[in-house]
């Protein structure tokens, strides 16, 4: 590695972005949010990470505080572009002597004008040419520890914010993998329709979030949860607080789980039966945020027979398994050409 020149990998994720600096480690996690500010046809970013997420639905209407990335790409190039710029110069410095060299990590089977939004993004907000992508199953799979460089089945399921991947990787690459655009958003949206449905209730976003986090739960649990939320009535307009369950929880995110477990399902059935022997020894890493919500490895092993655990530092694998990735670019670009 050249001296004085950065090395940076960059988990770019729909609820979080996660930057891995060489040498440091993850050095940052923050929101993917972005607060801005349109006047006359022109687009200024006004706050980026924490400081917009906090400022989410209380904004006057001249600011708007939105999620550059959906469902693990880029929806909005100019903000994401200002976003990746932002997160770089935090890490490598704004006054550096070279540009940094970048990993970013993509959703598995996005398409080619996806993957050159991302690159084009990145060499506009400061990185140098090229800019390296790396799967995220594979990344994920890198940081969770799982030895992908030997003739063995390792199968991750990478749960984030947008989306769901499964993938299994045997000699650093990946031998078959489905993705679901369901993910940890997905989860809110439902505790959303459900407390509105159930209890004429409105709540927000970061509501739901506290409520999947504090209460959440994929199957129910022995000793029942539960908190008290507050929101708007629906029919009066007025503030209204009601107490929810952790067994009510299970029931909302139901429908987005199914789809989870359903991919999961789909990539095993895929597996070649070498491979297959190797994942049931072995059982599956669970990485992403959504690996934290309660129960879950207990959820997909009941429903696929197969061992499922959370991988250590579930939320940072992708992140640190991108940064190991750089640092070994010469070994994974023989089975990974275009890495």
């Amino acid at each position: 590695m050249a001296i004085f020149t950065p090395y940076v990998a960059i988990d770019l994720g729909t609820v979080n972005v996660l930057v891995h600096d060489q040498g440091r480690g993850v050095v940052l996690q923050e929101p993917s949010v972005v607060a801005i500010r349109e006047d006359e046809n022109k687009t200024t970013i006004v706050e980026v990470g924490r400081a917009a997420k906090e400022m989410y639905g209380r904004t006057p209407e001249s600011i708007e505080v939105i999620r550059p990335l959906r469902d693990g790409v880029i929806a909005d190039y100019f903000v994401t572009q200002g976003m990746l710029e932002y997160f770089i110069g935090k890490v490598a410095g704004r006054l550096r002597l070279r540009k940094p060299v970048v990993m970013i990590s993509v959703p598995y089977g996005v398409t080619s004008v996806e993957r050159r939004a991302v690159k084009e993004a990145a060499l506009a907000a400061g990185a140098r040419d090229p800019v390296h992508l790396i799967p995220e199953p594979l990344a994920a799979a890198i940081g969770a520890g799982l030895p992908i460089g030997t003739p063995t089945g390792n199968m991750i399921i990478d749960m984030g914010g947008g989306s769901t991947e499964a993938a299994v990787v045997s000699m650093n690459g990946i031998v078959c993998a489905e993705s679901v655009r369901v993910g940890g958003v997905h989860l809110d949206e439902a505790i959303i329709n459900y407390i509105r449905k159930k209890y004429n209730l409105v709540i927000g976003e970061p509501t739901a979030e506290a409520i999947k986090i504090k209460i959440g739960s994929a199957v129910d649990l022995d000793d029942q949860l539960d908190m008290q939320v507050q929101g708007r009535d629906q029919v009066a307009g007025l503030p209204k607080t009601i107490t929810i369950t952790s067994s009510e929880v299970v029931e909302a995110i139901s429908e987005p789980l199914a789809a989870i477990v359903n991919v999961v399902r789909a990539v095993l059935a895929k597996t070649p039966p070498e491979l297959s022997s190797d994942i049931i020894d072995r059982g599956m890493a669970l990485a992403g945020g959504t690996a934290l919500l309660r129960e879950i490895d207990t959820l997909l092993t009941r429903e696929t027979g197969v061992p499922a655990y959370v991988a250590d530092n579930p939320i940072a694998c992708t992140a640190l398994g991108a940064g190991k990735a750089l640092a070994e670019l010469p070994i994974l670009q023989r089975s990974i050409p275009d890495l």
